[in-house]
């Protein structure tokens, strides 16, 4: 399976129209459950797979969470992604593990090495917990909320397929390896959730789906010029560094740190397999109670959201800190429903038949 492949399958999934039904999150997550029942999921993990799937939605994040779902189960009728397999110990040496995701389904096996993370901060202080050989965690973000929510710092990140050049090249040779970061706040979490690249591959394919260009440069075309043009860049996997060339080595970076700490694959070695499976994770956890950080993280974090919202901007425009609208997209969608296009439900209501 080309990556060429990959991306259009990425595509079609997202180019529905644009009407939307307002749906209740339980009904959408109860109903992703179901199907997973039928591609051979336990009752368990069906329930926590579709939640976290359904959870991108309920959240804001319609680029990779529901929409993604048909393009999943593709995954597993071709054998890609092997539902019943769960991680397998390689190494346990105090706070730092290793683990083999076993080919197993990608947001379930980052769901549990973050947990595991979380467990070992809390009696070490801080943890690191490593995947090899696992599959694509969908929304990133979900593994930083998780972090938050039980008190901790978070920080994970993950190789993908060659899907940009690394700066000064023609061809698509480093992955755009997204970072996720996760301080816990009272007064609201801090969440960073970015990819590499100048915009996601899935909000690309909206973009394109809408017939739309980028509001700012997205990638390159063939003889190398910068565009906006959402549908070349897809079609090239030429997609722009963020920060240019300080991008392309970061990518890279997180890219070694990700190979080396789990001992799987890099991404040009994801990439000679032709789909973007086996991929290696790492997740890195601090507890502030263990660590005693208890006392100022609070004053800390207050202190500077405040001084960054008092900035002067340009055109009166607000500034916001990362993950700042995400509860209010959350409780809003539980009161209203989660957005879900209707033709996707459709598809949906087709597979429980």
């Amino acid at each position: 399976m080309s990556l060429g492949f990959i991306l259009e399958g990425i595509t079609n999934r997202i180019s529905y129209s644009m009407i939307d039904l307002f749906l209740p999150f339980e009904q959408i997550s109860k109903t992703l459950e179901q199907i997973l029942l039928k591609y051979g999921f336990t009752e368990e993990r069906a329930q926590r797979c579709a939640f976290l799937f359904a959870k991108a939605d309920l959240d804001g994040v319609r680029s990779h969470g529901v929409n993604r779902f048909l393009l999943f189960l593709d995954f597993i009728k071709k054998g890609l992604v092997n539902p019943d397999k769960e991680p397998a110990v390689l190494s346990q040496l105090g706070m730092f593990e290793r683990w083999d995701g076993q080919k197993g389904v990608g947001n379930l096996n980052a769901d549990f090495a973050m947990n595991r993370a979380i467990q070992l901060s809390k009696e070490f202080g801080i943890s690191c917990v490593t995947l090899q050989n696992t599959n694509h965690w969908m929304r990133g973000g979900n593994f930083g909320w998780q972090a938050v929510e039980a008190g901790c710092i978070g920080i994970c990140f993950t190789n993908t397929i060659p899907n940009m050049p690394a700066w000064g090249g023609s061809e698509p040779k480093i992955g755009n390896n997204p970072l996720v970061i996760a301080i816990p706040r009272e007064n609201g979490p801090v969440v960073l959730d970015m990819a590499f690249t100048q915009f996601a591959y899935g909000k690309l394919s909206i973009a394109r789906a809408k017939g739309e260009q980028m509001p700012y440069e997205a990638g390159f075309d063939l003889e190398g010029n910068l565009t906006k043009d959402p549908g070349t860049v897809i079609d090239n996997h030429l997609g722009l560094p963020i920060g240019l060339w300080k991008g392309s080595g970061l990518s890279m970076v997180l890219d070694l740190l990700a190979a080396v700490l789990s001992g799987g694959n890099a991404s040009f070695e994801v990439g000679k397999s032709g789909h973007e499976s086996a991929v290696s994770q790492v997740f890195l956890c601090f507890d502030p109670a263990k660590l005693e950080l208890k006392d100022w993280i609070e004053t800390k974090s207050d202190a500077l959201i405040e001084d960054l919202k008092n900035s002067s901007t340009f055109d009166n425009k607000s500034v916001r800190y990362p993950g700042e609208n995400t509860l209010e997209t959350r409780n809003r969608n539980l009161k209203k429903g989660v957005p879900i296009s209707e033709r996707l439900w459709e598809e949906l209501q087709n597979e429980l038949k």
